[in-house]
């Protein structure tokens, strides 16, 4: 009976602490971890994000005062939330974050960044006291959910996926990394080509080629064609115009002529007598 009660004291101790380890967990919960796939639940209501990198010095220095600030959250009614920026690269595009960490507040979908001191204090202070009214919010060009964020979403994506290809050509494939570079490379090729076919398809099918365009109207060729013929007729006209001038100063002239005819032929009688006295 000994052995058992000996061993009643550990087994207590070791009960109490895997009940415990859970209540810590729960506390530390007062954080919520925004991803990808609900990232959509910070447009509705009071927020407060944070984004960081789990190799950030700073982010470690932050992670206590954001820890204390999150348990504020129910008694000031604001969600306090984190992003790491390593496991979600969307949103790392999505909010432009260019430096670690990145604080914004959010309420009812406008997103102003939070500039202030990085103390619990200052984050309890900035919520009561309705700081962030004074900061201008970011533009709907730039919000999160614009067309021009979520491309740039799409673009992180795509170069973490590439990445973590590259990876996994070199460490698990063992290919060289000009092997990897060239796999990408003809994959860049091959996708541009395609883009490229189904660019002249859709061209193709919104402004269809000559050949395939139907015939223009019959009024329209007449018109055309009368269009093109009127200065034909102009010239025409001009050049009748032309010989009508000719043909009259011809006809004048040859009036003329037969009018000095017979006087000629008079003078030439007259003169027939007198020529043939002299002559005798």
């Amino acid at each position: 009976m000994a052995p058992s009660g000996s061993l009643a004291v550990p087994l207590a101790v070791l009960v109490l602490l895997l009940w415990g380890a859970p209540w810590t967990h729960g506390r530390r919960s007062n954080v919520r971890v925004i991803t990808d796939e609900n990232w959509r639940e910070l447009l509705e209501g009071d927020w407060m994000i944070e984004f960081y990198a789990p190799w950030c010095p700073a982010c470690q220095n932050l992670q206590p005062e954001w820890e204390s600030f999150a348990e504020w959250g129910e008694d000031l009614e604001v969600n306090v939330a984190k992003v790491d920026v390593t496991e979600q690269p969307g949103l790392s595009g999505r909010f432009i974050i260019t430096a670690l960490p990145t604080i914004y507040h959010c309420k009812d979908g406008e997103f102003r960044r939070y500039q202030g001191p990085r103390t619990k204090k200052d984050f309890i202070n900035f919520i009561s006291d309705k700081e962030w009214k004074s900061i201008e919010p970011v533009s709907s060009w730039f919000g999160p959910g614009s067309v021009l964020m979520s491309s740039m979403s799409a673009l992180f994506q795509l170069s973490m996926w590439i990445r973590t290809c590259h990876n996994y050509f070199i460490e698990d494939l063992g290919l060289p990394v000009w092997g990897s570079y060239t796999v990408f490379a003809l994959a860049t090729l091959f996708s541009g080509l395609l883009l490229g076919l189904c660019m002249i398809f859709v061209a193709d099918c919104l402004c269809p080629s000559k050949r395939r365009r139907p015939q223009p109207y019959p009024y329209l060729s007449k018109k055309l064609l009368s269009e093109s013929a009127q200065p034909l007729k102009k010239v025409e006209e001009e050049q009748e115009a032309d010989e009508e001038d000719v043909s009259e100063e011809e006809a004048e002239s040859k009036e003329g002529t037969n009018k000095d005819f017979p006087q000629n032929a008079i003078r030439q009688r007259s003169l027939g007598p007198s020529l043939a006295t002299d002559k005798s």
